[in-house]
């Protein structure tokens, strides 16, 4: 890469900053794949890739790349899988045990979230940076309006499942309202 001088100011944060120009040298492949992602319409550009891959960097906080494979958010390792090799999982438990694994899970998830945020979930104060990192994460679009919790777009399909997961993260109580997504619970205490 070869860094340029600032070509005009910008504002960021209320102070007067450079724009420094960047030169990467991509590969013929790299640049191949770039343009196809470009033309049909996934990508509008390669600022925009390459602004959205750094978004993508800091938000999912994966400092630690032990490529292939291997990616560690904090204490925990990251993986990507699908959803549907999820949810066959999660039909071999019994029904009757969702909400306590969904618990001790929300445990785990309360102390991965505590060490590589800094905040504390049970803190209802904190849980607009939960459903924050918790989205970014992809286990869907969490919303708190008045009492209620509003989960759009789960990645595990059992309602129970994630009554457990959220009682736990947040240590709350909560009680079913709608169990099909978009999911629905309403805040009954907080623990």
């Amino acid at each position: 890469m070869q860094s340029k001088p600032p070509s005009h100011p910008t504002i960021i944060n209320g102070k007067v900053r450079g724009v420094k120009r960047t030169t990467i040298i991509l590969e013929p492949k790299e640049r191949e794949f770039i343009q196809t992602l470009i033309t049909e319409g996934k990508e509008p550009g390669i600022k925009q890739l390459i602004s959205k891959m750094i978004d993508i960097y800091k938000n999912m906080m994966i400092y630690d790349w032990k490529f292939p494979g291997e990616y560690y958010c904090g204490i925990s390792r990251v993986v990507f899988i699908n959803v549907e090799f999820l949810n066959i999982l999660t039909q071999q438990i019994p029904k009757e045990q969702w909400c306590k694994i969904g618990e001790r899970m929300g445990d785990v998830l309360k102390v991965s979230i505590q060490s590589t945020l800094g905040v504390d979930a049970s803190k209802q104060e904190h849980w607009p940076a939960v459903f924050e990192r918790l989205k970014v994460q992809g286990f869907g679009d969490f919303y708190l309006k008045d009492k209620f919790l509003l989960l759009k777009t789960p990645f595990i399909h059992e309602c129970d499942i994630w009554k457990g997961i959220m009682e736990g993260l947040l240590s709350v109580e909560l009680e079913t309202r709608n169990a099909i997504p978009p999911l629905v619970f309403e805040v009954k205490k907080h623990n």
